[in-house]
């Protein structure tokens, strides 16, 4: 179901074709960054997702188009596509793009679209690569949303992959405390009273420590079960959900092992040139790493 030229919730799912666990460290990575390239052409809000072995989930929220301006639809044209192609955008296609960034099918189609022909050129193979249409459900804002959202988060621990909801890396708690909520991708609304008069870092703080209460319920009876440990949870209690610097420092720390070259701004540009053709970044300037003063990395290599 989809709502036409309104604002509404959906949590979007879709499962790969291929069989066991087709999605790596490298392509998981590929995915959201493909995600957060198309949630800035699009008119949306992403609130949650996580990306799996074999699936992916988004929660998202969709803006009217009539929100947008023919400047705002000519700036996301430029930005996306590059200064370069600023030449290519034409006046008498603005109706047209706003309609499509506008359209939730349309979005889920290029994110998935463009993640096929990558994950298809790196391993060398042809054919389908989603099992399904994506399917959608459109979700209440307020306490259904964050339910939505933490059901969401919570899906490495149910598949015994971590402990904690925020050491994946590939969902949306993960991202919130390992880069900080990089370049603004995630927002924060949840339509709930309690939280809207919070700052951002008191509506994080408050989403947490509803989502490690909810990952403790045990839910006999209904099939499901403890998805995180009573003793961290007891744990966190006593910290009241907050989490303290040298916490994020370890969260951090993944830079260490994930990027190609850490160091100094001189030393990554550099060593980046030497070893360029091993990357699959495009960008070519190291990026800051939030939390670690002076520190800069270059991404992943695409092979070990």
């Amino acid at each position: 179901m989809i709502v036409s030229n309104e604002k509404a919730v959906y949590h979007i799912m879709s499962r790969t074709c291929l069989d066991r666990f087709p999605f790596g460290d490298v392509e998981k990575d590929e995915f959201v960054r493909i995600i957060k390239d198309f949630s800035k052409l699009y008119f949306t809000e992403v609130i949650g997702f996580c990306i799996m072995g074999n699936h992916f989930h988004l929660l998202v929220k969709m803006l009217p188009e009539h929100n947008f301006s023919d400047n705002e639809i000519r700036n996301r044209y430029i930005n996306f596509y590059g200064k370069d192609k600023e030449k290519t955008f034409s006046e008498i296609h603005i109706d047209r793009y706003r309609k499509k960034w506008g359209n939730l099918s349309e979005y889920i189609k290029d994110i998935k679209q463009t993640f096929s022909r990558y994950y298809n050129k790196k391993h060398d193979r042809r054919g389908t690569l989603w099992g399904e249409r994506f399917k959608s459900v459109i979700v209440e804002k307020g306490h259904t949303l964050v339910n939505c959202l933490s059901y969401i988060d919570l899906n490495p621990l149910r598949a015994g992959l971590v402990k904690r909801p925020e050491e994946y890396r590939w969902n949306s708690i993960g991202y919130h405390v390992q880069t900080d909520n990089r370049d603004d991708f995630l927002s924060l609304d949840f339509g709930i009273s309690e939280f809207g008069n919070r700052n951002r870092k008191e509506r994080f703080e408050g989403y947490r420590k509803y989502l490690y209460e909810s990952g403790s319920l045990d839910k006999s009876g209904t099939g499901a079960r403890k998805v995180i440990d009573d003793k961290i949870v007891n744990n966190e209690r006593k910290r009241k959900y907050k989490l303290s610097r040298s916490d994020r420092f370890l969260y951090k720390t993944r830079y260490f092992t994930d990027s190609g070259i850490i160091g100094s701004k001189a030393f990554v540009s550099e060593n980046y040139q030497k070893f360029k053709h091993l990357f699959q970044c495009k960008e070519k300037k190291p990026k800051t790493i939030s939390g670690l003063e002076g520190i800069y990395s270059m991404k992943r290599l695409t092979e070990a």
